[in-house]
């Protein structure tokens, strides 16, 4: 009996039919790729081992540095601003009334007119120290006499011979502030040839006094009136009131339209250590003139750097920097001053911590011309290294025992630092010389 297409048969395994084109192609396929991943894990074994032994891993090149000989300096760089410096008031010293004022900007030399106080020329003298009395008195001794008597010399003024320093002069009676003696001694002054002793008697020449001294000859001395104080010592840097000198001061009093006197009061003239600028007016005419009257700067143009108290305690008068311009020249300059005053953050918000005004000096004023003002870079040198043995910091290798070393061909070799600058080391070691190879971290 046939069995009928109703009764499935039994499921037996399937022969590939390799009367289809596609099936043949797809067994095929996976049959090479069988093969192929099996025959390319023994080629590659093969090749891991065809010398017998692995291969080592490979390495980059060592990096290597030549020791060099060259200048080493701790130089540091900060900014810095051109202008004509940190202005600073003038005040007057009189009790008068200001009628005039110089404009902004104008600069005022020795023997000018700063301003007018009841209408008389207030000029500026030179010198190092404020007029702090009257200089009236024949005889009288102080440095301030010598202010006086250096600038009408300067002026073009005959003052006579100035007494030496080691004479000893005979002082004037106390005046008071309108320049008259107190007891009208200046009314019945006389001069005498000789010298005086301490007792105040004059003698010719050569008169021994009480403390065993010896008076030099040709001192001017008080001879009316009240008795003079007693003879002092003309000290280095100290003028004296001579006859001579007073005359100067007078003929200069009478070329300025001041009333001759032949004294100078306190707020006749003021003091500054050179000329000066007008950077500002505090005042109108018709103030008291016995106030700040005016804001004055130099007349030559400096660099101003603000320079944190760290950086500033290495700085000192004097020393030698470089300015870099913002056209990127650099011009030779010097530190004219340090200042002293600190400029707190709370002075100038959001400026950190306190600061130090560094005034800075160009040596050729011409590089700077035409600059009024503009921000430049100060770079000031430290301590510097000459002609030293160097090796680029990242040649040093940190011992365990301590010290240093680098690492040549021949080996590790110990170091002895020295200056650290601009990247490099100064070194010293065995057998190390300009052009050793040393290694540096990468």
């Amino acid at each position: 009996m046939h069995p009928t297409f109703a009764d499935p048969p039994d499921v037996l395994p399937l022969e590939p039919d390799l009367t289809r084109p596609h099936r043949i192609g797809r067994w095929l396929a996976v049959t090479l790729v069988v093969i192929a991943m099996a025959t390319g894990a023994v080629v590659i074994g093969v090749w891991h081992r065809s010398d017998g032994r692995p291969k080592p891993p490979e390495t980059d090149p060592v990096a290597t540095a030549k020791l060099e000989r060259r200048d080493l300096s701790t130089a540091r760089s900060l900014p810095g601003a051109i202008g004509y410096g940190a202005a600073r008031p003038l005040a007057g010293h009189q009790e008068a009334t200001v009628t005039w004022l110089p404009k902004v900007g104008t600069t005022i030399t020795r023997g000018q007119q700063l301003f007018r106080a009841d209408d008389l020329i207030v000029p500026l003298f030179y010198g190092d120290m404020p007029m702090y009395r009257d200089i009236a008195g024949k005889n009288l001794i102080g440095r301030d006499v010598r202010i006086v008597a250096n600038n009408l010399r300067a002026l073009g003024y005959s003052i006579g011979a100035q007494p030496t320093p080691g004479t000893w002069v005979a002082q004037p009676a106390p005046h008071s502030s309108t320049g008259r003696s107190t007891t009208g001694a200046d009314e019945t002054t006389a001069q005498n040839e000789g010298t005086t002793s301490n007792k105040g008697t004059t003698s010719n020449s050569g008169t021994q006094n009480e403390d065993g001294t010896q008076n030099q000859d040709g001192t001017q001395v008080e001879t009316g009136g009240t008795a003079p104080t007693g003879p002092r010592r003309v000290k280095d840097g100290e003028g004296v009131l001579t006859l001579s000198l007073i005359q100067a001061i007078k003929r200069w009093q009478t070329d300025i339209g001041r009333p001759v006197t032949g004294m100078v009061a306190v707020g006749d003239v003021e003091v500054s250590s050179g000329a000066v600028r007008v950077d500002s007016v505090a005042v109108q005419p018709g103030s008291p003139a016995d106030a700040p009257l005016l804001s004055v700067t130099s007349t030559r143009k400096v660099v101003t750097v603000s320079a944190d108290l760290a950086d500033a305690a290495s700085i000192e008068r004097g020393d030698k920097v470089t300015v870099v311009l913002p056209d990127e020249r650099s011009v030779k300059a010097r530190v004219i001053a340090v200042g002293r005053d600190l400029t707190s953050a709370e002075d100038s918000p959001g400026t950190g911590p306190p600061k130090l005004t560094v005034t800075v000096s160009v040596t050729d004023p011409r590089a700077i011309a035409t600059l009024d003002s503009a921000d430049v870079d100060v770079r000031f040198v430290g301590r510097t290294a000459k002609h030293v043995l160097v090796a680029p910091i990242e040649a040093l290798i940190a011992l365990r025992e301590g010290g240093y070393a680098v690492q040549t061909p021949t080996g590790l070799i110990a170091v002895h630092t020295g200056m650290f600058a601009d990247g490099w080391v100064e070194i010293t070691g065995d057998g190390l010389t300009e052009g050793t190879d040393v290694v540096v971290s990468s």
